[in-house]
């Protein structure tokens, strides 16, 4: 007969899941290591580093500050390339186990293989637990055993297949003391301190609980209604905690059983909308920066650098158009109705190629997300998967005058309208002292540019 043989520590490599609750990983890899300890480590891989925006670094820094927190200072900051780093932490510790959340995406899949294969002995003790989705990436196939390429029937399947329940909360955490990177602890006190930066959410798994306990008692009965005002405090903001995994959806899934309410409703529906897109990135990696669908390949786009820069700046003459990028900068976030509304304006009034909106959004958002960002984007300009007809080209005048009609929102980000009281904020040409305070001119006639954007893509389709 065979002998088990004896425990000895492990390794939780920590990448997109920073807390400490409904973690499988974690469990996994303090049952493997039993009483020899577990090493939890974060490697600041230079690769990703180098290109994340200013604003994801910091709060990547002030969470995995928080997380440090959370395990009683034990957190391991480590640099380098992981296919090196991982494996000299488990030979440090003479571990013989590496334990992650499985990675779906296609860096992440190919770094985790370039890992494994490091290991010793062909990366038997690699262990996988989990995902960061409720639903792993792949896992919800259609009759023919492919992947779904339209939401209505994937955001079904996807609830017919069901998540497991939330992973209880360690009852002790048995970690291992190892030095951190002094040159990584640098990096992240660096990010932390940059210039420029917007004010962030508070960080950390504790905060994510508690910002999403008042979302379920206070706003959640009416989100069907108030999601898409941006001047209200409608959405539950927790994007970025889901995003470096400070909170699973399935903790909030499982607190969402049994809400029979057109909130609860509506807000697993939003979160059906991430797992679709991280489920199409998941087949076809290269969506992250092509076209989806090809029929459009051929359609003429103009590199207007002036008009690019105005429309970062908030300074377009669109009022909704520019609160929407002046909360950007200056919270690292923007409302997603009004996010709707300024791509559809860089994609189809100034006839600019999605990636390069699509790239802004990725260094000043705080929960920037390839998947959800780029093909959200996608969607807007027409180029995706269950994107928005061609013929849809959002009016960012009447889009304002819908979901912001008192014009409440456009007056607190666009201080140069205050004076305009109601909804003519949202029309300051109409007024005789509309540019009173240096609000500038618009860039473009909408109208001029929505017949342009039409014959542009009725030729490409041709």
């Amino acid at each position: 007969m065979g002998t088990m043989s004896a425990p000895a520590p492990s390794v939780l490599w920590l990448r997109r899941d920073l807390r400490v609750g409904d973690h499988p990983a974690l469990l996994a890899a303090q049952e493997a290591a039993g009483a020899t300890g577990t090493v939890a480590l974060f490697v600041l891989d230079p690769a990703l580093w180098a290109g994340a925006g200013p604003v994801r670094r910091a709060w990547l820094s002030a969470s995995l500050r928080a997380l440090d927190g959370d395990l009683d200072g034990r957190l391991v900051l480590r640099l380098g390339d992981p296919a090196e780093v991982v494996p000299a932490v488990l030979a440090e510790v003479g571990g013989s186990s590496v334990h992650v959340s499985r990675e779906t995406t296609g860096y992440g899949a190919r770094r985790d293989g370039r890992v494994r294969a490091a290991l010793p002995d062909g990366g038997a003790g690699w262990v996988e637990t989990g995902t960061p989705y409720a639903v792993g990436p792949g896992r919800v196939r259609n009759g023919s055993g492919d992947p779904y390429k339209v939401f209505t029937p994937f955001s079904r399947a996807w609830r017919e297949h069901g998540w497991p329940a939330p992973a209880p909360r360690p009852s002790h955490l048995d970690l291992l003391e190892l030095r951190s990177d002094p040159e990584a602890e640098r990096l992240l006190d660096e990010a932390s301190g940059a210039d420029d930066l917007p004010e962030l959410p508070e960080p950390g798994e504790t905060a994510a609980l508690r910002r999403w306990q008042s979302f379920l008692e206070e706003d959640l009965p009416t989100y069907h209604l108030d999601r898409d005002r941006p001047a209200l405090e409608g959405t539950s903001r927790l994007s970025a905690y889901l995003k470096i995994g400070a909170l699973h959806p399935r903790t909030l899934l499982a607190d969402l059983t049994g809400e029979t309410g057109e909130g609860a409703e509506r807000y697993v529906t939003e979160l059906a909308w991430r797992e679709f897109y991280a489920d199409v990135l998941h087949h076809r990696p290269d969506s992250a920066w092509r076209d989806l669908r090809t029929e459009l390949a051929a359609l003429r786009y103009e590199e207007p650098e002036d008009a690019v820069e105005a429309w970062r700046q908030g300074r377009t003459g669109y009022p909704m158009v520019d609160a929407g990028m002046r909360q950007l900068l200056a919270t690292g976030w923007m409302h997603n109705r009004v996010r709707m509304v300024t791509a559809s304006f860089l994609t189809k009034d100034l006839h600019v190629w999605w990636p390069v909106g699509a790239r802004w959004f990725l260094e000043r958002l705080v929960d920037g997300d390839v998947a959800s960002n780029n093909h959200g984007w996608q969607w807007v300009a027409g180029t995706g998967t269950d994107a928005a007809p061609y013929f849809r080209v959002l009016n960012p005048v009447s889009q304002g005058e819908r979901f912001d009609p008192d014009g409440d929102y456009v007056r607190w980000w666009v201080p140069e309208l205050r004076h305009l009281a109601g909804s003519a904020a949202h029309r300051p040409w109409d007024h005789p002292d509309g540019y009173a305070h240096g609000y500038p001119r618009r860039l473009v006639d909408h109208a001029e540019e929505r017949r342009e954007a039409l014959a542009r893509h009725a030729a490409a389709r041709r």
